[in-house]
């Protein structure tokens, strides 16, 4: 069963990367783009494409669902890091989208399908076969401050990116529109908010039975 629920996570992971790519490089507009932007060269478009934390919280799920097909108990200290990033950064993922982004993003054809998969289907998916097939215990405090190093390397990335570029990934991050004070105070947010569904996450884990 754990190989069978990773595996199918895979594959609609893996799926939807390649045709937002293939999207992308036939001239298309990635689906994670919240408002209008002119005419970019493809080089530009994929390092924007790759710099969504959308795509690395879906790479990080399709890195850890991959491991579990190949090993169900997999586990050790690096790994249960990337596992708990990926699940931590695909909860971030679908909340974000739902509560702020839904309503700027107005995919079509294709693009209804590969929006499905990166906000709707894999945060489900994923946090779902956590809750029912682990493995577990893997989360503890070590792993809870690892995995903070990844967020908090995206964030000092993104800002910096933006600053020198003018591009942000996300609305709520643009300091040039809305100010470094306003979107420092979202970050902390964000991050205080994520800390504490760590620890929420850590606390279900041990409710819940080990697996075998």
């Amino acid at each position: 069963m754990q190989r069978t629920w990773n595996l199918i996570l895979a594959a609609v992971i893996a799926a939807t990367v390649i045709a937002q790519l293939a999207l992308l490089v036939m001239g298309g507009q990635d689906v994670n783009t919240a408002t209008a932007a002119a005419p970019v060269p493809l080089p530009v478009k994929l390092l924007r494409f790759f710099s969504y934390f959308t795509v690395q919280s879906n790479l990080l799920v399709l890195a850890a669902a991959i491991s579990l097909v190949m090993r169900p108990d997999r586990d050790g200290a690096l790994w249960r890091v990337l596992r708990l990033d990926a699940l931590l950064g695909i909860a971030v993922t679908g909340v974000v989208f739902a509560t702020l982004l839904s309503g700027l993003v107005q995919p079509s054809g294709i693009g209804i399908w590969i929006n499905a998969g990166f906000h709707q289907f894999s945060p489900v998916w994923a946090l779902a076969g956590w809750l029912l097939l682990g493995p577990r215990p893997r989360i503890d405090a070590r792993t809870i401050r690892w995995a903070f190093v990844w967020p908090v390397a995206w964030l000092v990335y993104t800002m910096v990116h933006g600053a020198l570029t003018g591009w942000y990934p996300y609305p709520f991050l643009n300091a040039d529109t809305l100010g470094y004070g306003r979107v420092g105070l979202t970050i902390v947010v964000i991050l205080v908010a994520s800390l504490v569904t760590a620890f929420v996450f850590q606390a279900i884990e041990r409710r819940l039975p080990p697996t075998r």
